[in-house]
């Protein structure tokens, strides 16, 4: 075990946490900006592998942890959402081996939909979620997850942000870290078959469970008191603790560690150490309204302060209470779809056919963007499929035929194999055309495998889902692959003769991305050696 400091990020430090608690197995999806997590614990010689969704990575984690196995599953925040369904449950259960579920929330949406805060799932899945500020706190709290879960049998959720994923400071491991039990498995139906008879008194036991970790976090949790003036104490956690330090030295601080369950008595006996208490927090005003609700008399920021990350003149223009508009941010190079990238071949036909596209989440969202502006609507991952079919089902027949839904490979894998199981059941009456755009990798956060391209997250070879033969087997009426380059220009017309039909139509459009593509023609060179050696050393008959 490396015991030297070094200096990571939060996104390292929780995977060097994870492999120094001898985790069974990390799992997830790869989403900005989490992705580095697993990609780093793979890269330290811990096991780790992609999911097609969050949903799958934590009932594959929920697996581990039932056989007595410690699991990380890691997401960006919108992935929760599409974990939700799992989660909501899995804390009724008892777990064995330590469950983390790692959120990483992306306030200020730098590349993301939405900037919910992922705050609120710990209170309405009545899990115990523990928000570092730094990368030292990280690999400290991900230890302490681990050993939380365990202790009380139950998932535990560490949040992370942007800037504590991608901010690097200094890491001390810990010297000793007991190791995990042994795998096995415990048979015990009450606790872990969720029909009504059992999930009725489960729920009890979990509420037990929460005030039993209220008083742990009370006496022994991670809330650390800097005193310092008594006019003022400031209330935050996380990175905008650390903002609010450097904006307001002279004040008292404190700083919670474990949000939820909160430490109230905590908070207020520090509100009853100084004369005014002003709340920090990125985000919803969560922690504002829990103090206020718990009768501890405090003041939140101004709502303008609600959107985008925090930082230290931000803290400031808090502090001061000063509401007048901010500077606009400086104006960047607006993002476009990479010269070369196979996608934009798709997004001038579907331009110039003046198509309705329903879109998704991906590289080719940058398709809504001139010069192409050939987007219509984007969401969430894999609704493209979905909301087509909703438009074709209400527009005029005339405008339901112009209706076509992109989505990508990896995109699709994720939620869209569902979407064509409603087009196969409940085909509208124009029919719908599907294309997937399948450049060979999760482009968008960093080239990462998926279930299309063959190969794991080490990039070894594994399974692959054949996008044809799946749409085949689902019974879509019209299916087609075309390659870019050698017959890309037969996508106008193979379009126009789709969208005419009545009928179910899938398109699959081929070529690698312009990036990964160096890197795919490596991986399969490495395949073929491996395999070719294999052979060698295997005895003649």
């Amino acid at each position: 075990m490396d015991l030297e400091r070094q200096l990571l990020n939060g996104d390292e430090a929780v995977a060097l946490a994870a492999l120094h608690a001898g985790v069974a197995l990390g799992t997830g999806y790869p989403g900005t900006p989490s992705t580095e997590i697993l990609e780093y614990l793979d890269y330290l010689g811990g096991r780790a592998q992609w999911s097609p969704n969050e949903k799958v990575a934590l009932e594959v984690g929920l697996g581990v942890a039932f056989a007595g196995g410690r699991a990380l599953v890691t997401m960006k925040h919108v992935g929760l959402n599409v974990a939700a369904d799992p989660l909501f449950t899995a804390t009724y259960t008892d777990v064995d081996g330590g469950l983390v579920i790692v959120s990483a929330d992306d306030p200020g949406m730098a590349s993301s939909q939405n900037e919910q805060d992922n705050r609120h799932y710990a209170r309405a899945a009545v899990a115990p979620m523990l928000e570092p500020r730094d990368s030292q706190e990280a690999y400290d709290h991900t230890l302490a997850a681990f050993e939380i879960s365990e202790r009380w049998k139950i998932p535990v959720i560490l949040r992370l942000t942007t800037r504590i994923c991608h901010s690097k400071t200094l890491v001390t491991p810990r010297r000793h870290v007991p190791p995990p039990p042994a795998p096995g498995f415990r048979r015990d139906v009450p606790a872990r078959v969720m029909i009504p008879a059992y999930a009725k008194p489960a729920h009890h036991r979990l509420r037990a469970k929460m005030a039993e970790i209220a008083a742990w976090n009370e006496a022994n949790g991670f809330n650390r008191i800097l005193p310092g003036s008594r006019e003022l104490g400031i209330v935050g956690s996380g990175i905008a603790a650390v903002h609010a330090l450097e904006a307001a030295p002279d004040a008292s601080h404190l700083t919670i560690g474990m949000t939820w369950p909160l430490p109230l008595e905590t908070i207020r006996q520090f509100a009853a150490s100084v004369d005014r208490v002003l709340v920090i927090e990125e985000g919803d005003p969560i922690l504002f309204e829990s103090l206020r609700a718990a009768g501890i008399p405090a003041e939140g920021k101004p709502e303008m302060y609600r959107f985008g990350e925090l930082n230290v003149p931000r803290v400031r223009r808090i502090l001061a209470g000063d509401t007048s508009p901010e500077a606009p941010p400086p104006k960047g190079k607006p993002p476009e779809l990479c010269q070369g990238c196979s996608h934009r071949d798709v997004f001038e036909v579907l331009r110039d056919m003046d198509c309705i596209v329903s879109g998704d989440i991906g590289c080719y969202t940058l398709g809504v963007l001139p010069p192409f502006s050939a987007m219509d609507t984007c969401v969430c991952m894999g609704a493209s499929i979905g909301v087509g079919l909703g438009m074709r089902h209400t527009l005029p027949p005339d405008e339901a035929r112009r209706v076509v839904s992109v989505i990508g490979d990896s995109t699709f894998v994720h939620s869209g194999i569902t979407g064509l199981a409603e087009m196969v059941y409940n085909p509208p009456e124009t029919g719908h055309v599907v294309v997937i755009l399948d450049n060979g990798t999760t482009a968008m956060t960093g080239q990462q495998e998926n279930p299309g391209t063959g190969r794991s997250l080490n990039h070894d070879p594994t399974g692959k889902i054949d996008f044809e033969a799946l749409g085949r087997a689902m019974g879509i009426q019209n299916v087609h692959s075309l390659n870019r380059f050698t017959d890309g220009h037969l996508l106008e017309e193979l379009l126009k003769t789709l969208l005419e039909k009545p009928e179910t139509s899938l398109v699959v459009v081929r070529q690698p991305c312009v990036l990964a593509a160096p890197k795919i023609r490596f991986y399969e060179k490495a395949a073929l050696e491996k395999m070719s050696h294999a052979c060698a050393a295997m005895p003649a008959d």
